[in-house]
This record gives C-alpha cells, sequence and structure tokens, in this order.
C-alpha cells in the first residue's frame, strides 16, 4: 500500500489541467510506471500468492501424513512379516526335528526287522540242516544196518549146516528150560554172548563149545 501511496504522490508533481505535456524524464517514468504495476501485482495478488501458498503447504502436509501413514503402515506389515518368518522359523525346526525322530525311529525299526530276518533265516537253515544231517545219518544207520543183517544172515546162512542147525535147536530147548526153571539169569554168560567185529553181529554159544 505505501507503494501505491507514493505512487500517487509522483502523479501529483504532473503538470496540472490546463496545461498538458510529456514528461522528458525517461528514467523516473518506468520507476513510477513499475511502481504502479508492482502496486498493483501486490495488492491484487496477495490473496492469490496466499492462497498458491496455502494450497502448496496444504499438500505439502497431506503428503507429509500420507507419508507417515505409508511409513506406519510399512512398519505394521514389516512386523507382521518378522512374526510369520519367526513362527515359520520355529515350525520349521519342529518339523525339522520331528522329522529327523521320525527318520531315525524307521531307520531303527527297519534295521532291527532285517536283523530279525536274517536271525529267522539263520534259524531256519540251522534247523534245515540239523534235519538234513539227521535224515542222512537215520539213511545211514538204516543201510548199515541193513548191510549188517543180510551180512550176518549170510554167514550163518554159509556156516549152519545140519548139526550146528540141530545144537542150536538143543540149546534153545536148554534156554527156555532153564528159564521155566528159574535159573535162566545164571546161566545167561555161559550160554551165549554177543561179539561184534567189522559190523557184523556173531552168536557164540559157550555151553556148546563145552560140549
Amino acid at each position: 500500500m505505501k507503494n501505491i501511496t507514493d505512487s500517487f504522490l509522483c502523479l501529483g508533481y504532473l503538470p496540472s489541467a490546463g496545461s498538458f505535456g510529456f514528461n522528458t524524464d525517461i528514467l523516473a517514468t518506468n520507476l513510477i510506471n513499475l511502481s504502479v504495476v508492482l502496486g498493483v501485482l501486490v495488492f491484487f495478488g496477495k490473496g492469490v500468492l496466499s492462497d498458491l501458498l496455502d494450497n502448496r503447504k496444504q499438500r505439502i502436509l497431506r503428503t507429509i501424513r500420507n507419508s507417515e501413514e505409508l511409513r506406519e503402515g510399512a512398519v505394521e506389515q514389516l512386523e507382521k512379516a518378522q512374526a510369520r518368518l519367526r513362527k515359520v522359523e520355529t515350525e520349521a525346526d519342529r518339523f525339522r526335528v520331528n522329522g529327523y525322530s521320525d527318520i531315525e525311529r524307521d531307520k531303527l525299526n527297519f534295521i532291527n526287522s532285517i536283523y530279525t530276518t536274517l536271525e529267522q533265516l539263520e534259524n531256519n537253515k540251522n534247523e534245515t540242516i540239523n534235519f538234513e544231517q539227521q535224515r542222512v545219518i537215520n539213511q545211514v544207520r538204516q543201510q548199515v544196518l541193513q548191510q549188517a543183517l543180510q551180512g550176518a544172515l549170510g554167514i550163518l546162512n554159509s556156516c549152519l549146516n545140519n548139526e550146528l542147525h540141530l545144537r542150536i535147536v538143543n540149546a534153545n530147548i536148554g534156554i527156555f528150560e532153564a528159564m521155566e526153571e528159574g535159573i535162566f539169569e545164571a546161566m545167561e554168560e555161559d550160554i551165549f554172548e554177543v561179539m561184534e567185529e567189522s559190523g557184523i553181529f556173531i552168536f557164540k554159544f559157550k555151553a556148546m563149545e563145552a560140549d
């Protein structure tokens, strides 16, 4: 306002009405015009500038508030993400521990089952071997016994004659008579003995030799 007042004061120095003329002082005229323009701009542009500044200030404040809200939201999201991460890590550790325990338990069970199966197979093998050995032994015994009996029968058949046959019959009669008289046990060793020679059983009657 002071500039506008000064401008109008300067206009008072112009020639009065009735004496019109040009101001030959160009510098003074430019300054006066510039002052008038500036005064008008300041007077009319003050409100506009103030509005512009207020709008700018409000935009800045809104931007700041939005930035703060975004920052707070980002911090909240970060905290939630960190919480989820910790939870996931905890669950992963728990699953890893439980999974390791399950794997170890399954491995031990598998090893134990293998040992049990091997032990059963070993027992079955031993039983089979023992059975086969016993079967072979029994077969050998039967074969040896058959051969021995056949050999003994062959020897008896080749050695027996009528006289020996008669003596054996008489000896058997004497045995039966002794059994009836209750003296069989006293005569047992004198009647016969069994000798084993080369797997063949030979009966030798002492009573007959005594005769």
